[in-house]
């Protein structure tokens, strides 16, 4: 009886190729042994990893009742109080020089000054942990969003005094889109000062009910919806022309609209009573994504290769959302995509980070 596997076995015996880039990424996928330093064609490059994440004991007890619900239930999570050697060590097996940490927003919810003491615990703690290891480790600020006169101080403080390279936020703050121009001198502060903005989504909690049931929906779909929404308000809102000069980070690959993004531009066209009639774009929608930067949780080669065709090499960066095992083998990730060439390699693993964020490159 002729088996799949003795078919296989008689097509490589005699000589039979299966020719799909599909197929040879996948195979170049597989993992391979852990290594630093990592070299692009002989050439030493910075690995740098722009999505991890870390937790702080002391600020999370300030939530008082709420403290028990703010760790996320997946793997990783004792990880997440980072014991400086054993995150190098992790580090090193996924080979990443270096992890720009942040801390996913719990604190939206909470009234000004224990948001306030909350979000100063956090960025005390990660300038003090770069500090330790400033070859290893940057970070990005906490910040009360909710009360925006707050968060540009607090912006300014950790850029300024603390070291820190710009801040992490959500997706929205309890429903309201960084649209809304209540958000504008935080974002006015971000461009002024430089300062990149890390967009981690929190799920989409309207949909709460949608997403009940098997598979994490929550997660799985809420989050890159999330991300989604928020970057689709920032554009057609015309927040991106208002401050053109922002440097945002979107989680996840952005999302959904690496992959859908063409649809808008024909939103106004064809339902123009949906749009503003006052608010008059500089480019279409879909250009905007270019400006913007995207980390490679897209989990594989071909899902690498469209997003880098969609925004350009030089807005992709590397992301893993370490400790949670999402991508354990993300140097390995960008290798697979052979469509990528050595220059395009470099730049996403390290390169770019290294430009946005003013680093010295290896």
């Amino acid at each position: 009886m002729t088996t799949r596997r003795n078919f296989l076995k008689g097509a490589a015996a005699s000589g039979i190729a299966f020719c799909s880039c599909g197929m040879l990424d996948a195979a170049h996928a597989q993992p391979k042994a852990p290594r630093l330093p990592v070299k692009v064609n002989g050439k030493r490059v910075l690995t740098v990893d722009v999505h991890a994440h870390c937790y702080f004991r002391e600020a999370i007890n300030l939530m008082g009742d709420g403290a028990d619900k703010v760790l996320p239930p997946v793997k990783g999570v004792p990880e997440h109080f980072i014991a400086i050697e054993q995150r190098l060590k992790e580090m090193d097996a996924m080979a990443i020089d270096m992890e720009v940490l942040s801390i996913n927003p719990f604190w939206y919810g909470k009234d000004r000054d224990t948001a306030a003491q909350i979000v100063r615990v956090q960025n005390e703690k990660l300038a003090e942990l770069c500090a330790a290891r400033p070859e290893r480790f940057a970070a990005f600020a906490s910040l009360t969003l909710q009360y925006p006169d707050l968060a540009a101080q607090q912006l300014e403080t950790a850029v300024k005094k603390q070291g820190l390279r710009g801040a992490a936020i959500g997706g929205s703050v309890l429903g309201e889109d960084f649209s809304d121009p209540k958000f504008h001198p935080v974002w006015a502060k971000a461009e002024e000062l430089g300062a990149v903005l890390f967009i981690h989504p929190q799920s989409t909690p309207e949909l709460a009910k949608r997403f009940k049931g098997n598979g994490w929906l929550s997660n799985t779909i809420g989050n890159p919806l999330d991300t989604t929404i928020a970057l689709q308000h920032l554009i057609f809102e015309g927040t991106l022309d208002r401050f053109p000069g922002l440097k945002i980070v979107a989680a996840h690959g952005g999302g959904y609209l690496g992959s859908y993004a063409a649809r808008g531009d024909h939103a106004c066209f064809v339902s123009p009573q949906n749009c503003n009639p006052n608010i008059t774009l500089k480019k279409k929608p879909s250009e905007y994504l270019n400006q913007l930067y995207f980390d490679a949780m897209v989990f594989t080669p071909e899902g690498l290769r469209h997003l880098v065709a969609q925004v350009g090499a030089s807005q992709v960066l590397l992301g893993t959302d370490h400790p949670i095992p999402w991508e354990q083998h993300p140097v390995d990730h960008v290798f697979a995509t052979s469509m990528l060439s050595d220059k395009q390699k470099i730049a996403i693993l390290g390169g770019n980070a290294a430009r946005l964020f003013g680093m010295k490159l290896a």
